[in-house]
């Protein structure tokens, strides 16, 4: 897998509109870690990554923003909010057009980028090592990454393959 964003690189900056329409924009986050996660209301991987980050939210929240973005065509606005509600999701933004989710490459969901406070690619791929055959993690690559950077360290691991649902990129 060769990445269109490298570690280290500035992450490309990006607006979209948030669950009540407002616009967001990746540089008003600046200054914090961002956790930019590829998201699907319907991806049972997704599902199972939501559940296990409710914890790191909380430990998280007064140094990391986690902003899911849901780029799956096939999803509309009713059925994301409505698991976004019952997931407790808290920053969601819409991408219909896979705009950014073009920008960032993104070809699965769960697809996870970790950026430092200015900004720069730390880490992205998966959550975890788990997949369809490896079903219990011996790593959980997002936190670690985070961990590394609220330290002031770079991450171990800078890259691994995202693991998940395919992003769906057609209109039914």
């Amino acid at each position: 897998m060769d990445p269109m964003i490298k570690s280290g690189d500035k992450a490309p900056g990006f607006h979209l509109p948030d669950l009540r329409g407002e616009i967001c924009s990746l540089d008003q986050f600046n200054g914090w870690i961002r956790v930019l996660n590829f998201w699907s209301a319907g991806c049972t991987w997704c599902e199972r990554v939501d559940h296990e980050m409710l914890a790191y939210l909380e430990a998280w929240q007064d140094a990391v923003k986690v902003i899911y973005i849901a780029s799956n065509a096939n999803e509309g606005r009713d059925l994301i909010m409505k698991v976004a509600e019952e997931r407790r999701i808290p920053t969601l933004l819409l991408d219909p057009d896979q705009r950014v989710a073009d920008l960032y490459d993104v070809q699965t969901t769960p697809h996870f980028f970790v950026l430092d406070g200015a900004g720069k690619l730390a880490y992205q791929g998966a959550w975890d090592d788990i997949t369809f055959r490896k079903r219990v993690a011996a790593q959980v690559y997002v936190p670690q990454a985070v961990e590394a950077l609220r330290q002031g360290r770079s991450s171990q691991i800078t890259q691994t393959t995202p693991y998940g649902c395919s992003l769906v990129r057609y209109r039914f």
